[in-house]
């Protein structure tokens, strides 16, 4: 099933369910009221939300609207906490390399990147990432695999120029979020094996797949960082920049390209992201389809 969070004015949003095409939706309210609460309770909530999807779908729901994209806040608005790992086949560490990032304040899949200065060389990060459910301390990948509720995408945004933490501005998620088993055959070993388009100012460049490198799968990330403590229900695991070792497929992130420059001409040629500039994220089905529509954010002047 799909599932967004509408803009109502509160810090939570409220939850509802979209259709399959991402046309029309229906509000969760007699369900559950955000995300947060589905998954507080998933095995007893996934079930009735499921029933309202396959409604929705079959057009024998009360209530649909018109999904407006622009309306949604990130599907998790605030998370219990936000990791991201290394993705990439050139990381072969024996275990994941993961980051902690700001969880508190999530951007809407259309909320603008706002900062101060566009000489910190601002970066967009095409990724996946997934929503748990409780996870236990010391819990295996079977264990781990089996608490993944949810798939989204993220534009991790960086700040390059700056030290950490203050080169980790807040991070975008797609309007929708979806159960794996949307997905078919795309999700398997824990991966999503689509490619995943970004366009920077109207222009791709690239389309990676999305699990074809990926060096730790999500079952092993979560379980990664199940090793010292318990994971929470609405704990978002990023898998980082997704990137590909087949260079005609583009990259993911202005610092990867830089990267690639660096490794063969040299010196990194691509520059960093302007005021104004735009950038696009999304994932398509073997159809041509948006699986979990767009990532659509523009880059402004912070004004106090």
């Amino acid at each position: 099933m799909k599932l967004a969070t509408l803009n109502d004015g509160t810090r939570d949003g409220q939850l509802a369910v979209v259709a399959r095409d991402l046309k029309t939706a229906h509000i969760a309210d007699g369900i559950a009221p955000t995300l947060q609460a589905a998954l507080d309770d998933w095995n007893f909530i996934a079930p009735q939300l499921a029933t309202l999807y396959a409604d929705l779908n079959a057009n024998r729901a009360r209530r649909p609207f018109d999904f407006e994209p622009g309306r949604c806040m990130a599907p998790l608005p605030r998370a219990s906490q936000l990791a991201v790992g290394a993705a990439d086949g050139d990381h072969v560490d024996e275990a994941p390399r993961m980051a902690q990032c700001a969880s508190d304040d999530l951007l809407a899949p259309m909320g603008d990147i706002v900062v101060a200065h566009d000489e910190w060389g601002i970066d967009f990060s095409a990724g996946v990432a997934v929503v748990t459910a409780d996870v236990a301390m010391g819990a295996t990948p079977d264990d781990a695999h089996r608490q993944i509720c949810l798939v989204m995408l993220v534009n991790e945004v960086w700040l390059r120029k700056l030290e950490l933490p203050q080169s980790r501005p807040a991070t975008g998620f797609s309007p929708v979020a979806v159960t794996p088993d949307e997905l078919g055959d795309a999700w398997r070993d824990a991966k999503v094996h689509l490619p995943l388009r970004t366009t920077w100012n109207g222009h791709l460049v690239g389309q990676p797949d999305a699990g074809a490198d990926m060096a730790f799968d999500f079952a092993q990330l979560i379980a990664h960082l199940a090793r010292t403590r318990n994971v929470r229900a609405g704990s978002i695991v990023g898998s980082g920049i997704v990137s590909d070792r087949d260079a005609s497929r583009g990259y993911g992130s202005i610092a990867a390209q830089r990267s690639r420059e660096v490794g063969e001409h040299g010196e990194a040629v691509t520059q960093f992201m302007r005021f104004g500039d735009t950038v696009r994220i999304e994932m398509l089905d073997e159809k041509g389809r948006s699986v979990l529509g767009a990532i659509e954010q523009k880059v402004v002047r912070f004004e106090p």
